[in-house]
């Protein structure tokens, strides 16, 4: 039986909601022929972030771990390729922090490569009809953070791992300056348990061109 621990980060920014949070809590007991799925919540706090996610995966030992959060003003479902060992925050995190131009780990890697199979994924969503991409980059936010982070903690250890960024929900960008996109919260939700189906299913990623984003 494998495992699958999927994340999702607490609203931060003053915000009530956080789409990846409501799209993974969604998927919280989901299982299937060979596979279940576990789902914990991220504080959105820079150290207590990775913190949280490698405990779990300690405690879980999963197979996969696909880590999600918010990308407010990106139009599609961001598949994330390349996380940096950096953190340089525009703003506040939960707890007040502000980092700039910080190394992750201190010596370690400039970046790690996600190791999900990021362009089968993006082509599975595209023929289900969602917008979606592959990102080059996830910014040096905690999403980041996080994410740089899982890939630390996992390097070498054969687990399937990665980032995917989703957009703001519709009652998140009504009123916002600029009437940023939107996806629906079930279109995300099934966008999340595509990556997963299509990480299960797949060895080797496809080679085809294209896909990038933001």
């Amino acid at each position: 039986m494998r495992t699958v621990l999927l994340t999702g980060f607490e609203p931060f920014n003053k915000a009530t909601v956080n789409p990846a949070w409501e799209a993974v809590r969604a998927l919280e007991g989901w299982s299937g022929e060979g596979f279940r799925v576990e789902v914990r919540q991220l504080p959105c706090v820079f150290g207590q972030a990775i913190a949280a996610i490698t405990e779990a995966i300690d405690a879980l030992r999963p197979d996969i771990v696909i880590a999600v959060g918010q990308a407010g003003g990106r139009p599609e479902i961001s598949v994330e390729r390349v996380a940096i060992n950096v953190d340089d925050a525009s703003i506040l995190d939960n707890a007040g922090l502000q980092p700039v131009d910080n190394a992750i780990v201190p010596d370690g890697p400039a970046a790690y490569f996600s190791t999900l199979p990021i362009k089968a994924i993006v082509r599975a969503l595209r023929e289900q009809g969602l917008v979606a991409g592959v990102s080059q980059t996830a910014g040096t936010f905690v999403c980041n953070h996080v994410f740089y982070g899982l890939m630390h903690h996992v390097d070498g250890r054969g687990i399937k791992a990665g980032f995917i960024h989703v957009p703001f929900l519709p009652e998140q960008a009504e009123g916002r300056p600029g009437n940023p996109p939107s996806m629906a919260l079930d279109d995300i939700i099934q966008g999340i348990r595509t990556a997963v189906e299509v990480t299960l299913a797949t060895d080797t990623d496809l080679l085809e061109a294209g896909g990038a984003t933001h």
